[in-house]
């Protein structure tokens, strides 16, 4: 009796591994459209740059009690920007 019930449960098995690799298709065609919509809304327009410079720069000016020159924030501002957001 003990073959037996190993035979049925054989027999199911290759069921379920079709199952999941239809499955498995799926969610493969999901995953390749995903990144295509990401790359295009990772790109910020010149004045979401700009106000995202404007941002880190008061924040560096901040951090440093604003005692150095309004000028050298913005650059590091830029400076870090750039480095998260490639143009």
């Amino acid at each position: 009796m003990a073959t037996a019930k190993k035979e049925s449960s054989e027999k199911v098995a290759p069921k379920k591994t079709a199952t999941k690799s239809a499955t498995a298709k799926k969610t493969t065609e999901v995953k390749k459209a995903a990144p295509k919509k990401a790359s295009k809304s990772a790109q910020a327009s010149p004045a979401e740059r700009y106000r995202m410079v404007e941002v880190a720069a008061y924040y560096i000016a901040e951090k440093n009690e604003f005692a150095g020159n309004a000028t050298d924030y913005w650059i590091q501002a830029e400076i870090e920007i750039n480095a998260k957001y490639p143009k």
